[in-house]
Formats: structure tokens, C-alpha cells, sequence
């Protein structure tokens, strides 16, 4: 199978597709990020589903990047008869899905091969497919796709293929098209035209980007990729397109991304705020509060894409999962769990909104108090912690930090910005939220914050204690923490999460090094003012990006590759955050606004 880092991802702002070096669309769900997949090469054979286009021998290619500041991926073989180019790209969402593929032929005469095998419901049903005078038909249940080319194609052992020639000059355009099965044949667009206003759409966000200093490039393409996660009629942003890609190849520690968690909120928010997307910040914004409405004692860590609070997790048995890796899931059944975090992400989002640039930010007001009112309540329960685990709830010493968050957050709201609630109340329990994790969280004879209470293991989440103000960056507890981290909790110089072996999460086996969590450590150093080994990480972790910039959730040292649900949003927002501190030599707490580079430091 290919790694996972030799996947490109092209979407249209409602979906992503996953293409290989090798020109094998190996995974695509329709309508939805979270749709059942027409296309799961990724977690099983070709024979799950793919699109292949590539020259006849084969191979991964030469070359390959995205078109300048845009999703557009343009990827090149050099064979001995010639160069040719595909050009893939997903124009912004209109009524249906496409899907435009673009053959050019660069130098000589190549012939290329295409082989189509749609298999919807993540493989699990062939669909019927047909020839009229348009092109092909597929149908089953609820979903039909259209293709449109003038290439030669047939039909051979269920799939559908084809070999043409390509010259120098030519252009031969393939266009897929996703409808609903009940409703008429779509119009076909024109692939040349929407290649320039997909084009256009793309370099028109990019180029909004306030964004310089020497980490520009790799900034600019993380918001892109960022932006391609995004699920526009919402706001909501994935964590990744794909599911079930894993911790670690041939475990079982295998997740489904596709959904919403709030846990990313405060960092999305910095991240698009600093880089001058004000728009995208607010519509993530009203997803966060349009998710969290109602009763506070409800609230989860992840949602669907429209907010949707079922999630139920299920295996599918019929994939053989990648590299073997079983179970495949859908859905995610850490949906239901107590994470006592989520409420602290929650306010201090709100709290950023506040102190941000939004306008009317506070209308949220009565739902903040509700939270936090209810949080009262809950925050000295054991819960299950920001890393989901699966084994007995305890007291996470992150947990109680983000609780303190929220404490502090609301106490903020009402004296530095006038607005009603119990003021005096909220003050009393950051204190005395603050004094059980010094108490309990603190190990004073190692000089570090412990995972959980009575524990001696460490925790990458510990390197937030700074980012979210609980102790000051300099703080000799919290230099002590990174040194501890940097001593116990590292492979190569990379931040595990935690280690498995140590720590009952309720699952076998181990994992990689996390990558937010390598770039959480570039922050804690940078604001102990060690900013050359800061810099030093950063650009070390820069290098683990594929060749088209992305970055999965994980890295394995020893294999050298990356691991994990791909391109992981995690990854990028943490990446982002931490150049811009990098361009500005400062921290910034996590309801601080990092500003938008000035005129006079471009």
C-alpha cells in the first residue's frame, strides 16, 4: 500500500479526496466528509474502490505540487517516452460534486491508463453502471455518478478502463459527478473553465493571507489545508478526511477523524485570527456555539459536521484495514465521554472571541454562564481526559487545568469587560482549583506536573500549563516539566502523548510521537527563552511534512514515516500558532490574539 505520506488531498469545501503518487484516488467520501466512501483503496485492495490514472507502466512520479497558493494538484511522470502532467482539483461546491482530472501531455508521447472501480458504501456495494451518449452511469441506493471524457473507455471484470495516447500540447479532461440518485442527470461542467475559476477561488483566499517571515510557505500551506477541512455550509472544521488510518500499523488504535472536537477551538481560532481570516473565524465560531446549545450537563468533545451529537461508533468487518490495521471504525464512541477539558476549550474560545476582533462577541454570554455553572458542579469528578482514553476514568491533571480555564476566563469576562455573574464565586473556585493541582498535580521532589493525581507519568498535555496561563512560561515548575518531557517523554527529540505501556488507556499496543504535541513543546521553549532550540525543533519538525507540505497526526522515528488519520488539522493549526510566535519571538496566551504581522515587520 502506499504510505501514508504519499497521499495529496484536493477538496471542494464540503469533502476531500486522498491521491496517491502514484495517481490512484484511493479514498472519497460523497456528499460529506463523513459520507460513506465511493472509493476505500486506502483501507483494503483496488478492488474497494480507486481511480487510477497514471502512465501505462505505472509507479509513483517524478514530480508533484500544488498549483501556487491553491488545492490544485498537479503531479508528473518523466517516462521514456515523453512527460505528461495530471492536473486534480475539486471545484468549490455547487448543487453536486466534482471531481476534474486533467491529462497534458508536456513533452513526446505517453499512453496512459485509466482504471475506475466505484464501490459505494465503503466498498461494500457494486453499483450498476451503464453507457449513454453523455458517457457513464453508475447507480446504487441513494448515490449516482456521472463521468464525462473523451477518452476511450470499457467495461473489464467490473471495473471500468481504458488506454489512450497523449502528445505534447494535448489535453484530455475527465469529469466525475456525484448527484443524489433521485434526481436528474447534473449538467456537466467544462473542465478547462472550472480549473481557472477554482484557480482564481483559491488564489483569492491565499492571497488574504497576512502572513510573512520566513516560515510564509509553510504557514500559508497549512491554511489551505485547513481551509479544505472546513465543511463551508457550517463553519465546522474536521480533524481529518480519513478514518481508521493507525497509531500504529497492525494495531488496533484506529479512529474515525471525520467529525468536529472542540478541543481544537481556541487554537483554530488564534490560527485564522493571526493570519487575517476573520470570516472563517467567526463562522467557526457560530458552529461552536450552535454545537454546545443546550443543556450544558450535555456537552461533548466532538460533534458531526452540522453539529449532530450521535455518533455511534461501529466496525466494518469487510475491510481488511490499512497495512491490516483492524478494526476499520466509523463513527466514534469517545463522543459519550466525560472529558472534563471541553468546557475550559469552550470558554477560552469565547473568551479569544472576546478579546479578538469579532464583533458582538458576547451574545453568547447566558451560554457561557450556563457552562460554567454547570462545570461548578463536575470539575473535582475523574473523568476520561483529553486523549480519550478508554481505560478507568481518574483526575487528569490537564483536566483540572482547563477547569481553572474556565473559572478564570469567566472571572476575566466580568471584570475586564463589565459583564454580569457571580464574580467572587467564580474567583474562590480559580483559587481553589489552582491550589488542588498544586497540591495533587505537582510532584515537588522531581519538580514536574504529573498526568494524574498520584501518578508519576508524564503527559504532553502538560506543556499547555504556560499557553493557557496557569503558570507563567518562565515559572521554574514549568521549566521543570519541559525538562522532565524532554528527558522522558521524547523519541529523537519528538513528543510522545504519553506512553501507552505506562498508562492504562484501555487499548494494546503503542503509537508514535504527536505531532501537536512536538509543536506545543516549539511554545513552552520558546517562552522559556530558549528560542534557538526552539527554532532548531520547529524547523525539524517542518521536515516531517510530505512533499506537498502535509503533515498526519503522527510520526514513527524509528520508521521514518508518518502515522495516523491524514492531513490532520491538529498538525497544521499547532504549526501554524507556533510560527507565527517564531516570526513575532514572543508567546501568547491561548485568549491572547496573536497579531496580524504589521506593515513595518513585513
Amino acid at each position: 500500500m502506499a504510505r501514508i505520506e504519499d497521499y495529496a488531498v484536493v477538496g471542494d469545501l464540503q469533502t476531500g479526496a486522498l491521491i496517491s503518487n502514484e495517481g490512484s484516488i484511493d479514498w472519497l467520501c460523497l456528499p460529506r466528509f463523513d459520507s460513506p466512501a465511493c472509493f476505500s483503496a486506502l483501507l483494503d485492495t483496488p478492488d474497494a474502490g480507486r481511480w487510477l490514472l497514471a502512465p501505462e507502466g505505472g509507479g509513483p512520479c517524478t514530480r508533484r505540487s500544488y498549483r501556487d497558493g491553491s488545492l490544485i494538484l498537479e503531479t508528473e511522470w518523466e517516462t521514456p517516452d515523453g512527460t505528461v502532467r495530471v492536473i486534480d482539483f475539486m471545484p468549490p461546491r455547487d448543487s453536486v460534486a466534482d471531481i476534474v482530472r486533467i491529462v497534458e501531455g508536456v513533452s513526446g508521447s505517453v499512453t496512459m491508463h485509466c482504471e475506475l472501480v466505484l464501490r459505494f458504501d465503503y466498498g461494500h456495494i457494486v453499483p450498476w453502471v451503464r453507457r449513454d451518449k453523455h458517457g457513464l452511469h453508475a447507480i446504487a441506493g441513494p448515490d449516482a455518478v456521472y463521468l464525462v471524457t473523451p477518452a476511450p473507455l470499457h467495461g473489464e471484470n467490473m471495473h471500468t478502463v481504458g488506454d489512450f495516447t497523449v502528445s505534447a500540447g494535448e489535453r484530455v479532461p475527465f469529469v466525475l459527478t456525484w448527484a443524489p440518485s433521485h434526481v436528474g442527470r447534473p449538467h456537466s461542467v467544462d473542465a478547462e473553465k472550472v480549473l481557472d475559476t477554482t484557480f482564481a477561488f483559491w488564489r483569492g483566499w491565499s492571497s488574504q493571507c497576512t502572513v510573512q517571515g520566513e516560515y510564509q510557505e509553510a504557514v500559508v500551506r497549512s491554511l489551505v489545508t485547513l481551509k479544505a477541512l472546513t465543511y463551508a455550509p457550517t463553519g465546522g472544521i474536521v480533524a481529518a478526511v480519513t478514518t481508521s488510518l493507525p497509531e500504529q500499523p497492525g494495531g488496533p488504535r484506529n479512529w474515525d477523524y471525520r467529525y468536529c472536537w472542540l478541543r481544537d477551538a481556541t487554537m483554530t481560532l488564534q490560527a485564522l485570527l493571526a493570519a487575517g481570516y476573520t470570516a472563517e473565524a467567526a463562522a467557526w465560531r457560530d458552529w461552536l456555539l450552535r454545537a454546545v446549545a443546550g443543556d450544558p450537563a450535555d456537552l461533548q468533545i466532538m460533534y458531526g459536521i452540522h453539529g449532530e451529537r450521535r455518533l455511534p461508533e461501529m466496525e466494518l468487518p469487510w475491510l481488511r484495514g490499512y497495512e491490516k490495521s483492524v478494526p476499520v471504525r466509523i463513527g466514534n464512541g469517545a463522543a459519550e465521554q466525560l472529558q472534563l477539558d471541553v468546557w475550559g476549550e469552550v470558554l477560552d474560545c469565547l473568551a479569544l472571541t472576546r478579546n479578538s476582533l469579532l464583533k458582538h462577541p458576547d451574545e453568547s454570554w447566558d451560554v457561557q454562564c450556563a457552562l460554567m455553572e454547570h462545570l461548578e458542579t463536575i470539575w473535582d469528578q475523574p473523568d476520561n481526559g483529553l486523549w480519550e482514553m478508554r481505560g478507568a476514568r481518574r483526575h487528569f491533571t490537564h483536566s483540572k487545568v482547563m477547569a481553572w480555564v474556565a473559572a478564570d476566563r469567566m472571572v476575566k469576562g466580568v471584570r475586564e469587560s463589565g459583564l454580569p455573574g457571580p464574580v467572587e464565586r467564580w474567583e474562590a473556585l480559580r483559587d481553589t482549583i489552582h491550589r488542588d493541582v498544586m497540591a495533587n498535580g505537582f510532584d515537588a521532589e522531581r519538580n514536574t506536573f504529573v498526568q494524574s493525581y498520584g501518578s508519576g507519568e508524564l503527559d504532553a498535555s502538560l506543556l499547555l500549563i504556560p499557553r493557557v496561563g496557569f503558570l507563567p512560561p518562565d515559572d521554574p515548575r514549568v521549566i521543570g516539566t519541559i525538562e522532565a518531557i524532554q528527558r522522558e517523554l521524547t523519541e529523537d527529540g519528538f513528543v510522545l502523548r504519553y506512553r501507552p505501556e505506562k498508562s492504562d488507556d484501555g487499548l494494546p499496543g503503542n503509537e508514535g510521537v504527536f505531532l501537536a504535541c512536538s509543536f506545543w513543546l516549539v511554545e513552552a521553549l520558546l517562552g522559556a527563552g530558549r528560542h534557538e532550540e526552539s527554532r532548531e525543533l520547529f524547523e525539524r519538525l517542518l521536515e516531517l511534512r510530505n512533499d506537498v507540505g502535509l503533515l498526519s497526526e503522527e510520526w514513527a522515528v524509528r520508521a521514518g514515516r508518518q502515522l495516523g488519520n491524514t492531513p490532520q488539522a491538529f498538525s497544521h493549526f499547532a504549526l501554524v500558532t507556533s510560527a507565527l510566535e517564531l516570526h513575532q519571538d514572543t508567546v501568547r496566551r491561548s485568549d491572547t490574539p496573536i497579531q496580524p504581522e504589521s506593515a513595518e515587520r513585513r
